[in-house]
């Protein structure tokens, strides 16, 4: 079971890495500047998570989280010197399957640790989002956790399905799955119609 989740978090780290990478190639950044952002996007919600919870930080004694971020880079420099001119929707779908794998991971993990119900759905908003919000600070964006369509909030739909199911005795993998899902449904869904928490009268 180890090796699944294992596994499952490293396709989160690419993911997240293809992100970074993503958006460095669209700033103009050199190879320097493409590793940290993939670096910082990939695991920096992992990290925070785990310096909370007060658990040893998952990379640093395991280096196959940074093999995961310099292959997917690579390769993922190779393509953009091939395809230049992406669709800037590919950003936000990576985007979307991250939070998806990094939402319920977060959640596990944290549950894992014996923190209540509530503390792990917050953990594993902040595996999902932390990242992205470090990524878009070094590229000098507005943060999508701060704005646009349901970025958190889509990360708490998918934890609370996650943990709801888990307290309705649903096995692991299976509540993994559904809340993942709904994790990349609800936010897909929310691109597509532009559909954002406003709580206030703007002009447009």
């Amino acid at each position: 079971m180890f090796d699944l989740f294992h596994w499952f978090d490293l396709l989160g780290v690419a993911v997240f890495a293809i992100s970074g990478t993503l958006l460095a190639h669209e700033k103009s950044m050199d190879g320097f500047g493409v590793i940290v952002l993939a670096a910082v996007t990939a695991i920096g919600g992992g990290t925070l998570r785990d310096v909370i919870l007060d658990l040893p930080v998952f990379w640093v004694h395991d280096t196959s989280y940074f093999i995961t971020i310099l292959l997917t880079v690579f390769v993922t420099i190779i393509w953009l010197n091939y395809k230049p001119n992406f669709p800037h929707y590919l950003l936000q779908l990576a985007d979307a399957l991250g939070i998806a794998f990094f939402a319920i991971m977060g959640a596990q993990k944290a549950l894992e640790s014996g923190v209540p119900a509530m503390t792990a759905i917050i953990m594993g908003v902040l595996t999902g989002c932390f990242g992205g919000m470090i990524r878009d600070v070094l590229a000098r964006e507005v943060p999508m956790l701060l704005k646009g369509p349901l970025y958190a909030v889509a990360c708490l739909f998918g934890a609370s399905v996650y943990i709801g199911l888990m307290s309705l005795g649903v096995a692991n993998q299976h509540a993994m799955w559904i809340g993942g899902l709904t994790t990349l449904v609800v936010r897909l869904i929310a691109l597509k119609w532009n559909i954002s928490v406003h709580v206030f009268r703007y002009p447009s």
